[in-house]
């Protein structure tokens, strides 16, 4: 596509801010009253000519956005939207009333995100990037059960119960797990692994089982996914009435596809960083009507979240941009406070 023009900058932008906004196609001659332009209708309706032709509007009545048109509007928006500081404070205020229970802050999360943005929300419990061993206990129970509770850098917990070949004391239990712990505390799985052999038969052991829980969760693509405001998307006529749109609203019930979305279409990017789809994701056929804004949260390097809307493409981009962004902002500073005091 070629350069726009500033002034077929200005009118692709009005052209997708009045359709979002009315859902009805836009006119030249309602463009130029509302907004005062200072040009003919007839100069307005060749400029919008022009953009149909460069493939970022289309005709029925009037004019309305194409894939490209929103793509392009939602690139000025990225720069330019913030969320009003009265918002930032109501929601802010919600997550003061919170306790430091990480599955009630997911939980608001959702609801202020779907309440805020008028869209469904999809927050995912955080993961750490990388497993690190922070701490090991084994605890006798009952004859030759154990528990083994495995605690991670970051304040995830591992709880399992292991039977051994013959009963042991607690006290050769307790010799083991602080002989672990002293030698593995802030390793990785991969450092874990090429430390050499014990010679510790039982030793060697509990360190395989602690490599093998450590290699699982990183394999864990995203942690446990909440949702909320499906009744946004009920509300929306183009879903409801068509089958585009209930093909859409049944991708909702498969949690395990939205969790395999989100980790990666977030893959690549910073914490803090947000990610617009316009259309959809292009191996996701249900999508491909709709739009996804997207942000990671969390502390770099150690745990991190995906938090995001869905909705349709004509959603108020100016509004739900900066507050995902806001959104996880906010998560990330309670969760960096949560592990500094931890």
């Amino acid at each position: 596509m070629r350069d726009l023009t500033e002034r077929q900058k200005t009118i692709l932008l009005l052209v997708v801010r009045e359709y979002i906004d009315s859902g009805q196609p836009v006119g030249s001659k309602s463009l130029i009253n509302k907004y005062k332009l200072d040009v003919s209708s007839a100069t307005v309706r060749n400029e919008m000519r022009a953009l149909t032709e460069m493939g970022y509007l289309r005709t029925t009545t009037g004019r309305i956005p194409t894939e490209a048109g929103y793509r392009y509007f939602v690139r000025q928006v990225m720069k330019e939207a913030d969320l009003p500081n009265a918002v930032r404070r109501t929601i802010s205020h919600q997550f003061s009333q919170a306790n430091t229970n990480l599955e009630q802050w997911m939980t608001l999360a959702a609801s202020v995100l779907a309440h805020q943005t008028q869209a469904v929300s999809l927050v995912t419990a955080p993961r750490n990037e990388e497993v690190l061993f922070k701490h090991l206990e084994l605890i006798s129970t009952q004859g030759r059960q154990v528990l083994m509770v495995l605690v991670f850098v970051g304040g995830d917990v591992s709880q399992q119960i292991l039977t051994l070949a013959e009963s042991l004391p607690q006290g050769r239990l307790s010799q083991v797990a602080e002989r672990l712990n002293l030698s593995l505390r802030g390793l990785s799985s991969e450092q874990i692994e090429a430390l050499p052999a014990r010679s510790d038969l039982l030793e060697q052991d509990i360190l395989s089982l602690v490599l093998q829980e450590m290699q699982q969760r990183e394999e864990s693509d995203s942690g446990e996914l909440y949702m909320d405001g499906m009744a946004n998307l009920l509300a929306e006529a183009s879903f409801a009435d068509s089958d585009e749109g209930r093909r859409t609203l049944r991708l909702f019930d498969e949690r395990a596809r939205l969790r395999d979305l989100l980790s990666s279409t977030v893959v690549d990017s910073t914490v803090g960083g947000v990610q617009v789809l316009v259309g959809g994701n292009q191996d996701w056929e249900e999508l491909r009507h709709c739009s996804i804004v997207l942000a990671r949260y969390g502390v770099q390097n150690q745990a991190v979240g995906t938090l995001g809307v869905v909705g349709p493409m004509r959603m108020p981009y100016a509004r739900n941009i900066p507050t995902v962004r806001y959104m996880a902002d906010l998560l990330s500073g309670l969760m960096t406070e949560n592990l500094s005091g931890e």
